[in-house]
This record gives structure tokens, C-alpha cells and sequence, in this order.
């Protein structure tokens, strides 16, 4: 019997490399990867009016996406993409509004073989620092995405 391998089923030889995953909501807000290394990422964003709360600021939930995504790239790239991350637990301070173009540098602090302890923050323009977090991502085996890829 012969199978044919879909987006969703991989074939069980191939390699994992979690860089080609992509989330509907990073892509939606327009966040984009622009260094992934050695434990260190940046994920960049350029607020739009959509993004932003009544207050003229970016969305916390936007701000809080930003922060994880730079944090759980950060910990795949400790291990350079092999296994796949959950955030367990996050901790966040909007220090100020959140304007312009962000910039979110996450870098992986500590940790083993199954959680990578992570921190980041996010600066302006200016490069005044808007918010700062921390988090713990537990490391995975790799499976089908469930995000339409």
C-alpha cells in the first residue's frame, strides 16, 4: 500500500525544521522574524490604526504577542528549530504606550532539555523600552500543525 504525504501528515524521514512554520496571527498583524540565533531573536511589528487600543497605544494583546513570539524563537533557536515550543508561563510590564514600529528582542536565559527560561522586551523607535516580559516555553517533540499551512 502506498501513501502520499500531505502538509499535515509528513513523511516520517523528513527532517524537522521548525523555521517554516507559520501563525496565522503573526502573519495577520504583519510581525515579522528578522534574527533568529544562538538563543537570541528579533520579531519587528509597524503598529497600524487596527492595532491599537481607544487610547492610541498598541493592543496589549498585540504587545503580549510580539514578547512570546520573540521569546519562543529565542528557545527554538537555542536549538536551532529541532523540536517545536509551548508557552507555559509568561509575565508581562507595559512600561509605556507602545507606538511606531517595535522592535522585540527575546533572548533564551536559561533552562534544559524539556523548558527554556526566556526574557525580552520591546523599544520604539527611539529605542525607549515599552514593555519587558518573561517566560518559560516547554520544548516538544514536533507534530502536524494545526494552523492551515
Amino acid at each position: 500500500m502506498t501513501t502520499t504525504a500531505t502538509a499535515a501528515d509528513p513523511p516520517p524521514d523528513a527532517v524537522h525544521d521548525g523555521r517554516s512554520r507559520r501563525i496565522p496571527f503573526l502573519v495577520m498583524i504583519g510581525a515579522q522574524l528578522t534574527h533568529e540565533a544562538d538563543g537570541v531573536a528579533v520579531v519587528q511589528l509597524e503598529l497600524r490604526p487596527d492595532l491599537l487600543n481607544n487610547h492610541g497605544g498598541g493592543h496589549g494583546g498585540v504587545v503580549m504577542s510580539l514578547l512570546d513570539s520573540a521569546m519562543a524563537n529565542a528557545a527554538l533557536s537555542k536549538i536551532d528549530y529541532s523540536r517545536e515550543v509551548v508557552t507555559i508561563d509568561m509575565h508581562i510590564a507595559f512600561m509605556k504606550p507602545a507606538t511606531g514600529r517595535l522592535t522585540a528582542t527575546g533572548r533564551a536565559v536559561g533552562g534544559g532539555r524539556k523548558v527554556c527560561f526566556c526574557e525580552a522586551e520591546i523599544v520604539n523607535e527611539a529605542g525607549e523600552v515599552t514593555a519587558k516580559s518573561m517566560g518559560t516555553f516547554r520544548y516538544r517533540t514536533p507534530g502536524p500543525s494545526q494552523a492551515g499551512e
